[in-house]
């Protein structure tokens, strides 16, 4: 990689994500626009492996929603921090509920590489884990630098979305 400001080592923005709460009244305001249905899933050390605080092995549970576009857009995610240490806590903390980070492909260049790209560029790697062993994720601290938090999320080639704890709006019977 190089350090010119064109290289394109982000890639393709891929989600974009705002951290509450209340994950149910984000999810049902953004459905008044919209923006659903939605997949809730509790993320917890059950289904989250290599679970990492600021370069630590720590555990924490979030409530995670997800909305696909239709269009191909980036998907809409909602975070609930639950227990646990996590940026975002610390962000509502700070900040109050809002939009907290975007999600790029970093072109698919494999996972650990693109951690050591971030910190080479700079950017610490804050908080990340593997849910379902099969999709990546790793935040880094890019926020005093960007004025946001950015993410790259990597998925097995096998992935699929396992089923959600609930839907948003609930889903008929039929």
């Amino acid at each position: 990689m190089t350090d010119a400001s064109d290289d394109g080592f982000l890639g393709r923005m891929i989600e974009v994500a705002i951290i509450t709460s209340d994950h149910r009244k984000a999810i049902e305001g953004l459905s008044k626009l919209g923006i659903g249905p939605w997949r809730i899933y509790t993320f917890s050390p059950d289904n989250v492996a290599n679970q990492t605080y600021r370069g630590k092995p720590a555990e924490f549970t979030l409530k995670v929603c997800f909305a696909d576009a239709e269009d191909g857009s980036p998907v809409w995610e909602v975070i609930e921090p639950v227990s646990g240490p996590t940026i975002f806590q610390e962000f509502i903390d700070a900040h109050g509920d809002g939009i907290h980070h975007v999600a790029y492909d970093c072109n698919d260049i494999p996972f650990k590489e693109r951690i050591a790209e971030f910190e080479r560029r700079g950017f610490e790697f804050a908080q990340g884990g593997s849910w379902e062993g099969k999709c990546h994720f790793a935040f880094f601290e890019t926020e005093s630098k960007t004025t946001t938090c950015l993410e790259t999320i990597a998925f097995d080639a096998d992935w699929t979305y396992p089923e959600p704890d609930a839907w948003y709006p609930p889903r008929g019977k039929g």
